[in-house]
């Protein structure tokens, strides 16, 4: 069969389009800021916190944590406006919020006593059914938990990775950007904290056996 070659780049230009318009919204937005427009900063916090709060929930050790690491990231964003380059405007939220989350770690260096609550809350996991097993509801609910423990049982640097990475799917270079290292450091950082995390699992197999 014979493809209609002009369809090809519509269709490139229909699926771009949504992200152009992003980024041009964003860069307007941002323009807007820099030059005092409160309202402008206004919709970009509005845009982007659910995204970000998220994100900094998985690194830190409690909500209350991650609602202080959200807001000191806006603070930094509208200080450090002018250091915008362009590019994806959530990326680059994201690397300050992953550097204050880093920071708070940081200086706090303690362990939580309900780690990562934000682990076993249902976007977590598949949306159950009306006819779910209860089991298999309870052992959805214990893998959770499991993983949110071997979490914060791993170092900042490798949880912040590993997050990044496997949760929020940006790849190498990305997270290698936000969080200031070599690519070749977040690798490891990856690669290390899945293994300390096997080791922290090691008795609870089990949970992640398909039965």
């Amino acid at each position: 069969m014979t493809q209609d070659p002009g369809r090809a780049p519509d269709a490139a230009r229909s699926a771009a389009a949504p992200n152009e318009a992003t980024a041009r919204r964003d860069a307007i937005l941002v323009e807007r800021a820099r030059a005092g427009d409160l309202t402008a900063f206004n919709d970009i916090v509005e845009l982007h916190q659910d995204f970000l709060h998220g994100l900094v929930a998985r690194v830190v050790p409690d909500i209350d944590q991650a609602h202080d690491v959200t807001q000191e990231t806006f603070f930094r964003a509208y200080r450090q406006l002018g250091a915008y380059r362009g590019g994806s405007l959530r990326s680059w939220l994201a690397r300050i919020a992953m550097n204050a989350a880093l920071d708070l770690q940081r200086a706090r260096r303690r362990r939580p006593s309900q780690p990562y609550p934000e682990l076993e809350d249902e976007t977590w996991q598949p949306p159950a059914g009306p006819d779910a097993d209860p089991e298999v509801i309870v052992t959805a609910a214990e893998r959770h938990a499991a993983i949110a423990e071997a979490l914060a049982g791993i170092t900042t640097d490798q949880r912040a990775a590993i997050v990044l990475f496997d949760v929020e799917g940006f790849d190498y270079a990305e997270i290698a950007e936000m969080t200031g290292v070599s690519l070749g450091t977040v690798k490891s950082r990856i690669h290390r904290g899945r293994l300390a995390m096997r080791g922290l699992l090691a008795d609870r197999l089990e949970l992640f056996r398909e039965t």
